[in-house]
Parts: structure tokens; C-alpha cells; sequence
């Protein structure tokens, strides 16, 4: 101790840390990072290689993707029946448009259960060619990235990761904040001069802050898709409609009966069109059985860049629309739609924001290796310091004081602490002023992810509202771990203030959080 005192004195410009990087987070960032790192910086490289998914899946297949363009592409409800007639061998799944803009596109039709990908000129209603989807580069990639390959267990490793990778986002933010803000520049910096331990310390510090924004929002959003299931029911809840209403929705099926003939594709499009006039058809979902539906994925509008995304669903005898996203589904249930997934992959916002994605995408990995460099010589030198320890603890125990002079030693008296309500008011307040912090934080993250776009609102707006999501979560685990601590804890004086004051932090982020959502909610994501 003495030793790093004198040295610390050798060295003025040292920078001098917060006490709170020794405290519990602090932990939570180094075992959070040696237990999920290898994994959080393998899902980021995929996901990288994914922003561009569409450019290399037809960089690598230029023959099965491009047509020559003609005059006009036929229609989804003329071509259909062509392809039936010239083969009536395949089975239309999916029939998938692509980039219905692009003159040049081929139309795709997919069969869900062999995997098998069909390639359509939709000029002549001929083929270009095949594959089996499942084996393409994207596919594999896109499966490591959601699944590593494990089935069903991959899939919620993959969102647990991104839950790990906010939390040593946020943990190191933490952790990063210097004690006295003089110092603020030199934590900011790489110091090109110094070692190459040092370097490597503010390499591992500096673009853990500047990537922060990002790879936090990257992370938000990763852990919104994979636990989808958890998240809609969530958003819908929080916008007073019942999800089971919509999961009915969803689980719709047509009138079948003895003499139900299935109509024409043309009448099946003419009602989507009715409903939706200006929206374009990127994909149709076909009947799987004689009481399935049509889906139709509409999309419409500019923004996000890639468009609107909204859904229809149809009887495939009556065609009456069973579900209208854009009047059945609220306002963010739309936008978990449209701006989840072109906000994860950065494609909200064209070029600009897929660079920014894929350099927060490989961040994970720079601050791995970097972490790593930094924690294994520490972890060494504790290993041999245990053996040293284990000495001089013998020899502390022959020279160890009397028992008698241990009890002449004054004890150390605690500070009582106040009564449970009393504590939670006083921890409620402080998280009402973390919460203050954090919201305009939240905002500012989305904003500087859509700035090189032009497009700052949208995504600002939408990293608040699917962070809510995320305090409403916490909030739940929070619940219970109080209840659990009041009931079978405090009784028998086992409980801990450390649950309450989570607790009472927890909700007063929920107060702060809810409130601005259901602001959004009624001015703001009307207009998206």
C-alpha cells in the first residue's frame, strides 16, 4: 500500500479513481465479462457481418438474384398463378418480393419445411435458379448470431448475452468516471507515450465510452427480439390492450367448411389493397392448411429508410381482413415492427447508421481482447499472492495479540439504520434523480445513433420506449425480491436493506420511465 502511494506520488498526472470502482458493480463488470465476454463479442462480430446482410447474399448469388429489367414487373396476383402453371411441382410457403424497387430483383419463393429457396423472373414467371436457403453463408450466419448453432437453448443464450452486454456497458460507464472531472480529458485519451499496458488500459476505457451509445442501443434491442415473446405482450399491456386479444388476432383461421372454395390471389389482394392503398406488398404467407390464412407483409411510407412495415391477415374464403396491424396493433406495437429490427442492424437510416452499427458490432471484441490483457496479469499475480499470503497469515497467528487486549480494544459501533418506510423513501428519492439523468441520456443515445442520417426523433423516441420495457422487467424482479425479502426474511432479521433499496430504486425509474412513455405514446410515435 505504501509502495502505490509513493508511486502514486512519483506520479501526479495518474489519474485518480472513484472509490465506487472497487464496489459492487465493479465486480459485476469483471465476472460479467469473464463468464459471457467470449460470447458477447462472437454474437457482435455476426451481427456485424449481418448490417449488410442483403448486399453480400447477392454479391455472392449475383445469378440466382439479378434479372434483366424489362418494361414492367408482372404483378404478385398474376404471377402466382403462372408460376402453378408452368410448376406445379413446387410449393409456395413464402413468396418473397425482395427489393421490389429494384427493376433488376428477382422474386423468391420459399419452402418452409425442405428449406428450399426457388428463384422467379418476375418478368417471365420462369426461374433463374435454386438453393437450399438453409445453407446459404447469410443463413448460417444469421443462426450463429441468434442461436450459435445450439438448438433452442442457443436462442436464449444469445439474449441473455445481450443482456450482459448492457450491463457491462453500463457497469463500465461507471466504472470509467473519473473522481475528479479536471482529469475527465486524460480518460478520454489514448496516451500514445506511455506503456503498452497503459495504452492498452485507455484503448479498453476510450472506446468503451465513445461506443457506449450504440452498443447499448444494439444490445436494448437484441435482447427485444430475441425474448419477443415476453416483450409484445409487455408493450401492448403498457398501451391498455390485451395481448391475449391480439395473440387471438394472430391465431385467426378462415371460415373453412364442406363447400368453401378458396378465392382467387387477385381478391385476396384487392382487400389488402383496399385497406392499405399506398403500401407495397413485400411478402405473401400462403395457407398452410384448409382453415390457415393469407399474410400479407405491407410495406409503406420512407422512414424507417427501408420502409413502414405493417401486416395483414386474410380469410382465404371470404376475403375478409382478420387483422389490420396498422388499426389492431397500438402505436408501439407498429413500431416494434417497423424500427426494431432496421435499429438493430442500422438500416433505419441507410449507410451512415450500418458503418456506425458495424463498428459497435466489433466494439464487444476490441474490448474483450483489451480486458482481457488488462485482467490476466492481475489475475497471475493474485494467484501468486495467495501462496505468499497463506505465510505471513501463519506467522500473524504466532505473534497474534492476547485475547484479553482484544477485548480492551473498543468495538466499532454501526449507524442504525431507519425504519423500512422510511429507508424507502429516502432510496425512491434517489433513483427519482438517477432516473433524471438517465432519460435524457436514453434520448440523447438515439439521437446521436440517427444524426449522421438526418434522422434523430424516430430512433430517440424508440430507445425510450423499448427501454421501459426493460425498467418494467427489472421492476417485476424487483417486486418479487422484496416480497420475498418482507415475507420469510425480515421476520427471522435475515433481510437486507440492499433488496429494498433495489427495490425502491426500481420503482422510482418505473414513475419516471412510464410517465414519459405514455407522453410518447399519445403525442410523439402517432406520427411514426
Amino acid at each position: 500500500m505504501q509502495h502505490s502511494k509513493m508511486k502514486s506520488e512519483q506520479n501526479p498526472k495518474s489519474l485518480n479513481w472513484a472509490k465506487h470502482q472497487k464496489r459492487w458493480f465493479g465486480k459485476w463488470h469483471l465476472y460479467v465479462g469473464i463468464i459471457a465476454g467470449a460470447i458477447v463479442a462472437f454474437v457482435g462480430v455476426t451481427g456485424s457481418i449481418l448490417v449488410f446482410q442483403d448486399e453480400i447474399d447477392r454479391a455472392l448469388n449475383p445469378t440466382l438474384f439479378e434479372v434483366i429489367a424489362k418494361k414492367q414487373k408482372m404483378p404478385v396476383e398474376d404471377i402466382v398463378p403462372l408460376i402453378r402453371k408452368n410448376y406445379p411441382e413446387l410449393k409456395i410457403d413464402y413468396l418473397m418480393l425482395n427489393n421490389f424497387k429494384n427493376p433488376n430483383e428477382a422474386y423468391s419463393v420459399l419452402n418452409l419445411k425442405s428449406g428450399g429457396e426457388t428463384f422467379i423472373n418476375p418478368y417471365t414467371g420462369k426461374t433463374t435458379g435454386k438453393r437450399i436457403h438453409t445453407s446459404s453463408f447469410i443463413h448460417v450466419v444469421t443462426e450463429l448470431h441468434r442461436t450459435l448453432l445450439i438448438p433452442v437453448a442457443g436462442r436464449y443464450i444469445c439474449g441473455l448475452a445481450s443482456l450482459c452486454l448492457l450491463i457491462l456497458t453500463i457497469s463500465g460507464l461507471r466504472l470509467w468516471i473519473p473522481k475528479k472531472w479536471k482529469q475527465l480529458k486524460s480518460a478520454l485519451t489514448v496516451r500514445f507515450s506511455g506503456s503498452f499496458k497503459r495504452q492498452n488500459y485507455d484503448w479498453h476505457n476510450s472506446l468503451g465510452f465513445y461506443s457506449s451509445p450504440i452498443v447499448a442501443i444494439l444490445s436494448l434491442t437484441g435482447f427485444s427480439i430475441t425474448f419477443s415473446t415476453l416483450i409484445i405482450p409487455l408493450l401492448f399491456l403498457l398501451s391498455g390492450k390485451s395481448p391475449q386479444g391480439v395473440a387471438k388476432l394472430l391465431g385467426a383461421k378462415s371460415a373453412w367448411h364442406a363447400q368453401a372454395v378458396p378465392l382467387p390471389l387477385k381478391q385476396i389482394v384487392a382487400a389488402a389493397k383496399e385497406k392499405m392503398p399506398n403500401g407495397y406488398i413485400g411478402g405473401i404467407a400462403f395457407p398452410a392448411d384448409k382453415t390457415g390464412t393469407y399474410r400479407l407483409d405491407v410495406v409503406s411510407g420512407n422512414l424507417p429508410s427501408v420502409g413502414k412495415r405493417e401486416m395483414l391477415v386474410v380469410d382465404q374464403y371470404t376475403g375478409k381482413v382478420m387483422l389490420n396491424s396498422r388499426k389492431d396493433f397500438p402505436n408501439v406495437g407498429n413500431a416494434y415492427l417497423s424500427w426494431l429490427t432496421p435499429i438493430h442492424y442500422g438500416s433505419f437510416g441507410g449507410r451512415p447508421t450500418q458503418i456506425i452499427a458495424i463498428i459497435a458490432g466489433l466494439m464487444p471484441l476490441a474490448l474483450f481482447i483489451t480486458g482481457f490483457i488488462i485482467w490476466w496479469p492481475r489475475y497471475k499475480k493474485q494467484k501468486k499472492g495467495k501462496k505468499r499470503k497463506t505465510n505471513e497469515a501463519a506467522l500473524d497467528e504466532a505473534l497474534e495479540t492476547p485475547a484479553v487486549e482484544k477485548e480492551l480494544k473498543p468495538a466499532k459501533t454501526k449507524t442504525p439504520l431507519p425504519k423500512l418506510g422510511k429507508y424507502f423513501l429516502l432510496q425512491f428519492k434517489s433513483g427519482l434523480k438517477y432516473a433524471s439523468i438517465i432519460l435524457p441520456i436514453s434520448f440523447m443515445m438515439g439521437a446521436l445513433y440517427g444524426l449522421p442520417s438526418g434522422i434523430v426523433i424516430q430512433p430517440a423516441i424508440f430507445v425510450v420506449a423499448f427501454s421501459c420495457v426493460m425498467v418494467c422487467l427489472n421492476f417485476i424482479c424487483a417486486l418479487l425480491s422484496e416480497m420475498f425479502n418482507i415475507l420469510f426474511l425480515l421476520p427471522f432479521k435475515k433481510g437486507s436493506y440492499k433488496v429494498t433499496r433495489y427495490f425502491a430504486l426500481s420503482t422510482a425509474f418505473l414513475v419516471c420511465y412510464l410517465a414519459v412513455y405514455m407522453l410518447l405514446l399519445n403525442t410523439g410515435l402517432e406520427t411514426f
